[in-house]
């Protein structure tokens, strides 16, 4: 992982955590012209066929990655499906543990809601109590994810592209996620660490609810300590522009991969890898996630991203999706309806609401 250059005076964006309104306003002016052009506002919907509602909303972690055949699945994080039932949750605990003994996953693992998105509800665990307790705090009826933890620090959202009939993509976007840390001086709780550094003290929002009860922590000097697990910005998560290290060794890994994961040609995996140079060559990488249409180029969220580069970055992306779909629909796709749009985003919002805390 490229060491993060020093702050500079910026810590933070000062359009990080603006509202998505602002941002999508100018996208949802331009896909109104793109529907009256292309007679149709749901083309989006269908540019990536074997996703529902292409990944706009509602989609499924499982579902996604289960579409990868033999060859594709070897560059996937191994994990299990289960469902939040009414059973006793120790029965649902000795299933989780089968499951996972089946697919060779051993502790510690990645817990996350399989509908979800911005890390909400993501867990880090190491042991069967920590199992149980994701167990008992998931919403019934809802499905969630065990997944091996990735032996790789280093993490990246890798946006690529390919339109239908073509055999090769291409990578449009690297966004290089630091995990946020401070270290301790032997005399500083937590919560003064936090609020003296440069970054977390903007974020303390985000950290102290986290954190409430080690905030009174005084961490030995020089201990690092986490101050976030999911690789998201909305969670604290650290993004860095690495579109300089956008290669064609690593599109040319991806067309292999997507070769034998069909239907997507829009998206951004978020990945784990050795080294910079290991991505670069498309080597020694593993998949965590495949988002569909709804995702970003997130390297916009990099602090020194004008507001000119992310509204002209989220307008590509739709133009790029109304391009995509248009050619589905003359492959024979059909789109589906606005109303099944808005149906699934309500869904999916409330089911949220109950996740678990996030790490």
């Amino acid at each position: 992982m490229p060491e993060m250059e020093p702050d500079s005076g910026v810590s933070v964006s000062r359009y990080e955590f603006w509202p998505a309104w602002f941002f999508y306003t100018p996208v949802v002016v331009q896909s109104l012209w793109h529907g009256v052009k292309y007679r149709n506002f749901a083309l989006p919907l269908i540019a990536n066929p074997s996703i529902a509602l292409s990944g706009m909303v509602g989609e499924s972690k499982n579902d996604i990655l289960a579409l990868a055949g033999s060859e594709a699945k070897k560059w996937i994080s191994p994990f299990v499906t289960l469902t939040r039932t009414d059973m006793p949750e120790s029965m649902q605990l000795n299933d989780a543990l089968l499951a996972m003994q089946e697919e060779g996953i051993e502790f510690p693992i990645v817990a996350k809601p399989d509908m979800g998105c911005r890390g909400v509800g993501v867990q880090l665990l190491d042991s069967e109590e920590g199992v149980l307790e994701y167990i008992h705090t998931f919403p019934r009826g809802a499905r969630y994810l065990l997944q091996e933890k990735v032996p790789y620090d280093a993490e990246a959202g890798v946006f690529y592209i390919r339109y239908p009939g073509e055999k090769k993509g291409r990578v449009t976007s690297i966004t290089l996620k630091y995990t946020p840390f401070v270290v301790g001086d032997g005399t500083s709780t937590l919560a003064q660490l936090i609020e003296n550094d440069p970054r977390a003290g903007q974020l303390s929002h985000l950290y102290f609810p986290r954190h409430q009860d080690k905030l009174d922590w005084v961490l030995t000097e020089g201990c690092q300590f986490r101050l976030a697990f999911a690789g998201s910005h909305s969670r604290g998560c650290i993004f860095r522009n690495g579109n300089q290290y956008i290669t064609e060794q690593l599109a040319e890994r991806l067309d292999h991969i997507f070769d034998d994961l069909p239907g997507f040609h829009f998206g951004r995996l978020d990945v784990k890898f050795h080294d910079i140079k290991s991505l670069m060559k498309g080597e020694k990488l593993t998949i965590l996630e495949i988002n569909g249409a709804s995702s970003e180029a997130a390297h916009i969220w990099d602090r020194n991203t004008p507001l000119k580069e992310i509204f002209s970055t989220l307008l590509v992306q739709y133009r790029t999706l109304y391009e995509i779909g248009d050619l589905q629909r003359k492959a024979g796709h059909k789109t589906p309806s606005l109303w099944a749009l808005y149906k699934t985003w309500r869904a999916e919002k409330a089911l949220v609401e109950h996740y678990p805390a996030t790490d």
